[in-house]
């Protein structure tokens, strides 16, 4: 049987080699820093030009071309709800395997919320007054006087960002102590001495953390699935032909799962090879991955398939007429692409010889958020472009390169602070990868002896 991890590293090793990732990664880092500079510098260059110009540069003369940045808005937040979500779910079924990797998982899941706020300050068009989605409260201080319809936006961003720091924040002081232990000068000391909060590793100190932990885990999961049902259910409850489906909230969950998974995927692949964690980040780990990530994806087909019986077979006529032109209208290559790498892709992943084979594995978790885009995408612009009332109806309307330059832009944002929270902090847990050394290396231990083994 694959082990894991190897039982018999010792614990000054995995301190060594975490340490070493925040001084020396390979050359890759630099060239993958250097691209999402350069990406972030185009979504810039986008925003400062739209800003001069005005909103007609992005073409924003109806609600139609409005779709590209509320399908990447949608897709950022499911993402984010995800690393987190699974972190704590699996922290608290004792899923062993998970140590050497929830950290950068729940990075991804700040970084993530980030992303997504970007884009409320976009859709407002004018950065200056975003203050407008704050409940201020009004002149005599008595209630909150809401300014903006993106007030649930800022709600559901902040609460989830805080709760997704602290978890993060909280899970990584024991390793800052270390990291503060093992440095003499320079800013990282006075950086780590202050984050610890006077660590020492007492047995009261462990016994809080430990209580501190699992409450904010048993917390995230149902305000995880909470808030990304509440947003299913914004669209689930309005009369849009696609969006009146009473599965939406499990759908967008499922989906959220999904590409945060194949994220995961992406992420563990680039981490392994740029800060040298192979024997943390191993293969037998990486197979438990894919196929959690498998049956993610079969439950998030099999949802789909609800969704398109159900509006198949039901009364309103209108959805019907709208999933015909998603198949065979101007948007039927989108469509099909959305199904190709959503649900027939990933069955590559129930292969033992693909599981474990990281080129393939890498190429096939990027295409699987692709195809995760594609169902937001597919979500959002067919219902603009084809609803209830024909003389409303747009098929010829395409995203300006202003607007794909933001697009763009937001996953070079998002790819810019996850790796320089890698070459920052740790983004293996030394602790956690401690103890799971340890517990492996006990039950290794008291390993009944097999007949014929010596």
């Amino acid at each position: 049987m694959e082990k894991d991890i190897r039982e018999d590293i010792a614990w000054a090793q995995i301190n060594k080699d975490v340490l070493k990732s925040l001084e020396n990664p390979r050359r890759l880092y630099w060239v993958i820093l250097l691209i999402a500079i350069a990406m972030v510098g185009v979504a810039v260059g986008c925003e400062i030009y739209q800003y001069q110009t005005g909103l007609g540069v992005a073409n924003k003369n109806n609600s139609h071309v409005w779709s590209l940045y509320i399908a990447t808005f949608i897709f950022w937040i499911g993402m984010s709800h995800s690393g987190t979500l699974l972190s704590a779910i699996l922290h608290l079924m004792h899923a062993d395997w998970r140590k050497p990797i929830y950290r950068f998982a729940e990075a991804m899941t700040t970084f993530s919320l980030m992303t997504a706020g970007l884009f409320v300050m976009v859709h407002l068009g004018r950065l200056w007054q975003v203050y407008y989605v704050m409940p201020y409260p009004n002149e005599r201080w008595v209630w909150p006087n809401f300014q903006s319809p993106l007030v649930w936006d800022m709600f559901a961003i902040a609460t989830y960002l805080s709760s997704s720091v602290l978890f993060l924040y909280v899970g990584m002081i024991p390793d800052l102590a270390i990291c503060r232990d093992n440095l003499h000068t320079g800013w990282r000391k006075k950086l780590y001495t202050v984050m610890s909060l006077g660590w020492e590793g007492t047995d009261r100190q462990w016994r809080n953390f430990r209580i501190t932990y699992l409450t904010i885990a048993c917390f995230l999961i149902p305000l995880a699935v909470s808030v990304h049902s509440i947003v299913a259910s914004d669209f689930a409850m309005s009369n849009m032909p696609g969006w009146h489906v009473t599965s939406f909230p499990p759908y967008f969950v499922a989906g959220a799962l999904y590409s945060g998974c194949a994220a995961i995927i992406t992420l563990f692949i680039i981490l392994r090879y740029v800060f040298r964690f192979e024997e943390y980040m191993t293969l037998p780990i990486m197979k438990k991955l894919v196929r959690l990530t498998f049956a993610i994806a079969m439950v998030w087909t099999y949802l789909n398939m609800i969704e398109f019986a159900s509006v198949w077979y039901g009364h309103d006529q209108t959805s019907k007429d709208q999933l015909i032109f998603k198949a065979t209208g101007p948007y039927a290559p989108y469509f099909w692409a959305m199904i190709f790498f959503g649900s027939i892709l990933p069955l590559m992943l129930a292969f033992k010889r693909f599981q474990t084979h990281l080129p393939i594995l890498f190429v096939i978790s990027i295409l699987l958020n692709v195809g995760m885009w594609l169902e937001r995408w597919m979500i959002i612009s067919p219902s603009f472009a084809h609803g209830h009332y024909p003389w409303t109806w747009d098929h010829d309307q395409w995203p300006s390169l202003v607007q794909w330059g933001m697009v763009f832009g937001s996953f070079g944002w998002f790819t810019l602070l996850f790796m320089v929270f890698c070459k920052v902090f740790p983004s293996v847990s030394m602790y956690e990868v401690k103890e799971m050394v340890y517990h492996r290396s006990l039950a290794q231990k008291h390993k009944p002896a097999v007949k014929g083994e010596y």
